[in-house]
């Protein structure tokens, strides 16, 4: 009986011991005793490069103990060489979008020629004895794909190369006997066979935006047009515009070490799609402006109709998603000779005036464009934009996906203070490659939002494209006389918060020609270092930029900062700029004065206006004060009359020795001065500051060691 039970008791515990090892594990037992992976990330460093290495244990599941361990190796950093050869070796390291960011952004370190013979280079001595070995057969599907990405994607790389003999000694080198590599030595040769036609018969210079423009007919510019366009045909017309030319910007041109080199000789057609762009920017700022001005016989009420239509050809651009035109069209009616039409902006409608304070609000400064970032988070890939209002139910075809248009400027801020904050090499001479890791991260996001506006689908009007060709070009000159002969100098604006430009302490910007605020958000909720790298950076980097209007390379006679328009009172403001930005060069320590960006202002009874001063180190209070005059539309021969003063926080003032060098006399206590008689017993005071300013194309000259004057 005791061996029976016994037998039986062995059977029921065999029984349950394997029903526990069917049945599913606990998950709190494999929340806390099994932990999924662990990964180590090290840094190895070898002949000519270091690796950024990521060793990662996977533990696998109850019934398989066994845990797996993966590797890979990413380039941090190496000598020109080893980030060339590395394009052929990186998939099989796990380094899997090292050749998209190479072939985006190694244009800033070298150039299309020397990769081209590092490359032929290796491919004259593969690897691998035999053809069919598998180190040979891994190298040439690597060849294949490098030169293929290369190929679909950057095609002007090997158009742009003048001549085709590195193309005829790299052609026969491609694998045999590959149907891949066959067709990509087909589309060598023809690039080549290009290349040989052009050096023998050149044709004549052509614009490479394809876009060709005549000079406009000012006699046949009618400026009270514009109100027979229904405000949605304009804002279609300036989308299918924007929209054309943001598909055909070369997201690399972005880049601040390019961009720098534009003004050299013999590099006058780098960045051509960013210079597009500015033009068109540009060309609809002075179009507003035109019309608002030009018919200078007009009654106030009729001139607020023309301020209130291009208010409404703001919202249908907003409603479209097209923050560029959005943003031309806010700055001109902020810019100084619209600003100070007092009884013109009387006699606009408030709700119009309400609308038009919302959208200004878009282009904010505060806190690194966070409203404008937010909005490309939310609508960047989105169909329509997200509007409560009446605006997204109003003449926007609802069956055809809208692409996003952004404001290039926010770009261009963020891949010129990554150029300025990041070195270009480490201290032992190695290419920082980490460095362009983080510029492709705005570069994607770029590509990402063209993605969105490939498909879209536009109508040309011709009645419209005919008014907008045929408008005169404006001076900064002319628009102030213009602005003047409408309502004469003499009663002070209704609107009585200052435009404003932040204070910039810039040694490490030395050579700008404008600095760039910061960026502390991705546009896009992308994992990534850039970030924080940003956040930190505008904490201690807050800059002024500036609008494009024109791209006259002439210094500007006048100036006037931009305003950012809070909901209480529209403050109307404007700066012009040549270009878009340029970054400083990368090794400028120890090199140029220490430089400061400074607000002066005068009481000229016609808006009491700010205007943007660069102080270096160098200068003294009569040169400040007759930059200032100028900017003003002074006299600067006058400044032995004037004294200049640091307004101070609780109403106090600080005088500048007439003498004295202005860089150290001035205190960190206070972004604001003035500019006051000699003699003078009436000060202006200190009028509460608002610290945004707009958003702008910023222009920054690359071997100055100064800010010239870009503001109007």
């Amino acid at each position: 009986m005791c061996a029976f039970i016994l037998k039986i008791s062995r059977k029921l515990r065999v029984c349950y011991l394997s029903g526990l090892a069917e049945a599913e594990p606990s998950p709190m037992k494999t929340t806390w005793y099994c932990p999924l992976d662990l990964s180590t990330v090290v840094e190895e460093e070898e002949d000519g490069v270091i690796y950024t290495v990521v060793v990662k244990q996977q533990h696998g599941a109850l019934n398989n103990p066994l845990s797996s361990v993966t590797r890979s190796q990413c380039l941090k950093a190496g000598t020109e060489e080893k980030l060339v050869l590395h394009l052929l070796h990186s998939f099989s390291m796990g380094d899997s979008s090292f050749i998209t960011i190479f072939l985006s952004t190694y244009r800033s370190f070298t150039s299309t020629r020397r990769v081209l013979d590092i490359l032929t280079d290796r491919l004259e001595t593969p690897p691998g004895g035999n053809e069919r070995s598998h180190t040979r057969q891994s190298f040439n599907k690597a060849v294949c794909t490098v030169f293929r990405t290369w190929l679909s994607e950057y095609p002007e790389d090997f158009k742009g190369l003048g001549e085709p003999s590195r193309l005829l000694r790299l052609a026969p080198l491609f694998p045999q006997d590959s149907s891949s590599a066959a067709d990509l030595r087909a589309r060598l040769l023809r690039i080549a066979e290009e290349l040989s036609e052009k050096a023998l018969l050149p044709d004549a210079h052509k614009d490479p935006t394809g876009f060709t423009s005549s000079a406009p007919n000012a006699s046949m510019f009618e400026p009270t047009s514009i109100l027979g366009f229904p405000a949605a045909l304009i804002g279609e017309q300036l989308t299918k515009i924007e929209t054309e030319l943001f598909v055909r910007l070369v997201p690399y041109h972005c880049l601040g070490s390019l961009w720098s080199q534009r003004d050299k000789k013999g590099r006058e057609g780098v960045c051509w799609s960013v210079r597009a762009t500015i033009r068109q920017f540009n060309k609809l700022a002075n179009a507003v402006l035109a019309s608002c001005l030009l018919p200078t016989q007009l009654r106030s009420q009729q001139r607020a109709r023309l301020l209130e239509k291009w208010i409404g050809v703001a919202e249908e651009c907003r409603a479209r998603k097209n923050f560029s035109s959005l943003y031309a069209i806010v700055s001109a009616l902020q810019s100084n000779p619209i600003h100070r039409l007092r009884r013109t902006w009387q006699e606009t409608d408030r709700e119009t005036i309400k609308r038009y304070e919302e959208l200004s609000e878009i282009f904010s400064e505060k806190d690194n464009y966070a409203q404008s970032r937010e909005l490309l988070k939310e609508e960047g890939t989105s169909k329509f934009a997200n509007l409560d209002n009446r605006l997204n139910h109003r003449h926007i075809d609802r069956s055809n996906a809208q692409g996003t248009v952004p404001y290039l400027g926010i770009f261009l801020t963020d891949l010129t203070m990554l150029d300025t904050a990041v070195k270009d090499r480490l201290d032992n001479g190695y290419i920082n490659f980490d460095k362009r890791r983080r510029e492709f991260e705005v570069l994607a996001q770029i590509r990402l939002l063209q993605s969105s506006c490939k498909n879209c689908v536009f109508t040309a009007d011709e009645a419209f494209t005919h008014w907008y060709q045929s408008v005169p070009t404006l001076t900064e000159e002319e628009s102030y006389r213009l602005s003047s002969e409408i309502e004469a100098p003499g009663e002070p604006s209704p609107r009585c918060l200052m435009p404003t430009v932040i204070i910039t302490q810039c040694p490490d910007l030395s050579t700008s020609r404008t600095s760039l605020p910061g960026d502390s958000d991705s546009l896009f909720d992308f994992p990534s270092p850039v970030n924080n790298l940003l956040s930190k950076l505008t904490k201690h980097m807050r800059s002024p930029s500036v609008s494009c209007l024109d791209v006259d390379t002439s210094p500007p006679t006048n100036d006037s900062t931009p305003a950012t328009l809070t909901p209480s009172s529209p403050t109307k403001s404007h700066r012009r700029s040549a270009s878009c930005g340029n970054n400083p060069p990368n090794n400028f320590q120890g090199s140029g004065p220490d430089m400061r960006i400074i607000r002066i202002r005068m009481d000229l009874h016609d808006g009491n206006l700010y205007r943007s001063i660069l102080v270096t180190s160098n200068d003294k209070t009569p040169t400040v004060i007759s930059s200032a005059l100028e900017k003003h539309n002074q006299d600067p021969k006058q400044a032995s009359k004037y004294e200049l003063i640091q307004l101070q926080p609780e109403g106090k003032e600080l005088v500048i020795p007439a003498t004295g060098n202005v860089f150290y006399a001035m205190t960190s206590s206070s972004v604001d001065f003035l500019l006051r008689q000699k003699g003078g017993n009436t000060p202006l005071g200190s009028q509460p500051i608002n610290t945004e300013t707009s958003a702008t194309f910023p222009r920054i000259k690359a071997k100055g060691r100064r800010l010239y004057r870009t503001l109007f």
